[in-house]
């Protein structure tokens, strides 16, 4: 996908983009790379497939969501910054925290930030659990965003209780979705979320297909939530 294609592709859904965003993401590109050669950021470094599989999946998330306005959002295991940082060049009024338990990726992504002339960013090097449990962030969030970090059934103890009750937590995944989300009904409305809806698209130029769950929090979640540390990856709410 060409930069051409992607403000073409992204056009189509609404997004227009500036100079300056169109600039932000070709600084975006320039320093993964770069950042790449010392660090494992990415397998993805050739610039149309980066557009592609990070840039242009990214903001497919507000094809199905209304990310206008200052919301808040919290991104769980971002690595790259990933959705969360595309969508913030498209929307810049959003309120993006990224947690990742990686302090070098955390690292990558303050450079980045200050590359991309980006404010209300706020990046945490932290374990999901550990954030989820802190009053300062617990329950705080109007959208909660995670691509390709785990199952549905782990994902949804990591991002729901960092919802706000009425809040909306967004599933980024690849083919294997209508199984997951069949393992994960228990552990989502024991969350307190609801499935709303699933949506499965293929990214342009034949690039793969793509799947997002689209959960609401309905209720608040039970304080016991999220537990320690690998809980819930060894022994998922079933």
């Amino acid at each position: 996908m060409n930069q051409e294609t992607f403000l073409t592709e992204l056009k189509k859904h609404g997004i227009t983009l500036n100079d300056r965003q169109i600039d932000q993401f070709d600084t975006y590109f320039k320093t993964l790379v770069e950042w790449n050669e010392k660090m494992n950021l990415t397998a993805i470094t050739d610039r149309e497939e980066v557009y592609a599989k990070h840039f242009f999946d990214s903001i497919s998330a507000a094809f199905y969501h209304d990310f206008t306005g200052p919301l808040h959002v919290c991104d769980v295991g971002a690595g790259a910054g990933f959705p969360s940082l595309p969508l913030k060049i498209c929307f810049p009024e959003l309120k993006v925290t990224i947690v990742d338990s990686l302090k070098k990726r955390i690292t990558f992504l303050n450079h980045l930030a200050n590359q991309l002339g980006l404010s209300d960013v706020a990046f945490y090097h932290d374990r999901a659990e550990t954030f989820g449990k802190n009053d300062k962030f617990r329950g705080q969030y109007d959208v909660v965003t995670a691509r390709a970090v785990a199952r549905m059934s782990v994902l949804a103890e990591l991002c729901l209780p960092l919802c706000k009750t009425g809040g909306t937590f967004l599933a980024m995944k690849g083919p294997q979705l209508t199984e997951e989300m069949s393992d994960a009904g228990t552990a989502i409305t024991v969350l307190g979320g609801e499935p709303v809806d699933t949506h499965t698209f293929a990214l342009p130029g034949d690039n793969g297909e793509r799947n997002i769950a689209i959960i609401q929090k309905k209720r608040k979640t039970p304080n016991k939530y999220p537990r320690k540390p690998g809980v819930p990856n060894r022994t998922p709410i079933s």
